[in-house]
């Protein structure tokens, strides 16, 4: 096949997969990457790609894919290559009894990127029957905050995650320090009271310090002695390879020195497992086969294996996953905190905060990310998560659910002229719901008056155009009055008149909506509104979902869902 007539496929085939409208630079690249030859004349390439292209694009669509199928098309391109769905086999799984663990560390409540950790682990324990357990690892008293002990249950409770067994690690210490001395015996650690730049210069030159070459009874002395010594006078050390290419990876510390107050548990140590030794002791006693987590631990992982290998435990199987990000959210949860400090935001549940209670209390449901956690899978590469991608699922879940109310923001109030007397007072049934009438229907009683959109008064008023106030009339706006104009949807059609929803004065509740960044848009929702509880998901007709977050005898505040 010569070189035009293999662009001439390429180009009918990018036309017939991408709505018959051919891109130069897409079949440039596709030629380039099938046939690597062809990039030794990209000349000649970049010149038959536009005239053939151009050739393709006058086509009608049939003779396109007729032209191809005359050509017998290209092979690889003709067939749609379906991504496996669901989240891919673990390794070594088979005759075993799969045990997982999430492991936060207390620092705060849970925000998405802990909740990918957390769903694949329940996605994982349900596909195997397997075990979950949940880890509290809080061995480092300056990354402890007392809230979190109470945030992480809930949020994981949201979640619909219930752990098989929980573990606090503050409450492991004296373990940890059975494994040190174990690690100690068995030359596997050592005590090193290296000043710490020295330590970093001889190991980044591959050198062993002095302290390496301790026998296991000095090394225990140094232990006995290691209560009583200043914080950073001495560490325990995990031998590894000291030519090892990551100097990272040479000889980690196991154990060290805090001269701080445990929130949890006051001063009651001094000598705390670093998470390298923490982690990999309670993953072996807890029996982890599996251990999902982020691409950032690739370094931490190949230290743990050491510390397996000298006790000679089975190393589990290491899944590392990419970071997962969001779209203008804020998920460093130091930064947020010190936001809620600064009163920056109002509290972890703030609907700038990619918290787990922020994203719930805006009326997202679990089962969207679920989804995405799922369609994302443990692939390396970093992930970004759009509102739009979110709001797109949620409302699939929601449309069916969810009752509609008319909300009227900043609401102007108007009395209606020149009614004729059998419009004077109306009552106006809507359906709950358009497509499940057995929801039933909600009354709008009206009285000559009625609350409107600001915002459709004013382009009333502004374009000179006829507003009909939904199910109900049609109405001019002047500067000084509204006036009714006719009655039926067929005049206001004629007419061109904007339909609008609206709410009787009588009885109207007054509603205020947080919206995503945390304003707030003040009205006016329907009387029938008064069935609302806390936490119904809405329809505001012409508005948005969203979900009622506090009702009170003045008024009921909503948190905005989405469009």
């Amino acid at each position: 096949m010569d070189i035009e007539e293999t662009i001439y496929k390429y180009a009918l085939t990018n036309a017939v997969e991408h709505g018959n409208n051919c891109q130069t630079g897409s079949v440039i690249g596709m030629v380039m990457s099938k046939h690597p030859e062809m990039r030794k004349d990209p000349k000649t390439v970049s010149q038959l790609a536009g005239k053939l292209v151009a050739k393709v694009n006058a086509m009608s669509p049939e003779e396109q894919q007729k032209q191809l199928d005359n050509l017998g098309g290209i092979e690889e391109h003709k067939r749609k290559v379906e991504k496996p769905k669901g989240l891919p086999e673990l390794e070594n799984a088979e005759n075993k009894e799969i045990t997982l663990r999430f492991a936060p560390n207390p620092s705060g409540p849970l925000h998405i990127g802990h909740a990918r950790a957390a769903i694949l682990n329940k996605l994982y324990q349900k596909k195997y029957n397997g075990k979950l357990i949940l880890r509290i690892e809080d061995t480092d008293p300056k990354r402890v905050e007392m809230d979190a002990y109470d945030f992480i249950p809930e949020d994981i409770e949201w979640l619909g995650i219930d752990p098989d067994d929980v573990y606090i690690q503050s409450e492991r210490i004296p373990i940890y320090y059975e494994y040190a001395v174990k690690a100690i015996e068995i030359g596997a650690a050592y005590m090193c009271t290296c000043d710490g730049g020295e330590f970093k210069k001889l190991k980044d030159n591959c050198q062993e310090c002095p302290c390496r070459q301790h026998t296991v009874e000095e090394n225990m002395k140094l232990w006995n002695k290691f209560p009583e010594m200043e914080e950073g006078e001495a560490v325990l050390r995990v031998k590894t390879d000291i030519n090892h290419k990551n100097p990272a990876i040479r000889d980690w510390v196991a154990m060290r020195i805090v001269d701080q107050e445990h929130p949890r548990i006051g001063n009651k140590y001094r000598i705390y497992p670093m998470m390298n030794f923490s982690v990999t002791i309670d993953d072996h006693l807890m029996g982890m086969t599996h251990v999902l987590r982020g691409k950032d631990h690739l370094a931490n992982s190949e230290k743990q294996s050491y510390l397996y290998k000298h006790f000679g435990w089975d190393i589990p199987e290491f899944i590392h996953y990419g970071r997962l990000k969001m779209d203008d959210v804020q998920l460093s949860t130091s930064k947020a905190r010190e936001g809620i400090t600064e009163g920056t935001y109002t509290g972890w549940d703030d609907p700038r905060l990619g918290t787990i209670r922020a994203i719930a209390r805006r009326g997202i449901k679990k089962e969207v990310l679920y989804d995405l956690i799922e369609e994302i899978g443990t692939k390396q590469a970093d992930a970004t998560i759009s509102w739009k991608k979110i709001y797109g699922l949620n409302r699939n879940i929601i449309e069916e659910e969810t009752n509609r109310f008319f909300f009227i923001p900043e609401a102007v109030k108007v009395d209606i002229d020149s009614l004729p007397k059998e419009y004077e007072s109306l009552s106006i049934e809507r359906e709950l719901h358009y497509n499940e009438p057995e929801k039933g229907f909600r009354t709008l009683n009206f009285n000559k008056s009625a609350y409107i959109p600001k915002k459709d008064y004013d382009i009333a008023l502004k374009d000179n155009i006829p507003l009909r106030l939904m199910d109900l009339v049609n109405v001019n706006i002047t500067e000084s009055s509204c006036e009714y104009d006719s009655f039926t949807l067929e005049d206001a059609q004629e007419k061109n008149a904007r339909i609008i929803q609206w709410s009787p004065v009588e009885d109207a509740m007054e509603a205020v909506v947080v919206m995503p960044d945390n304003s707030k848009i003040e009205g006016f929702i329907e009387p029938d509104s008064n069935k609302l509880i806390v936490d119904d998901l809405v329809q505001l007709e012409r508005f948005g979902f969203a979900r009622v977050d506090e009702i009170t005898d003045e008024k009921i505040t909503f948190y905005y869902t989405h469009n």
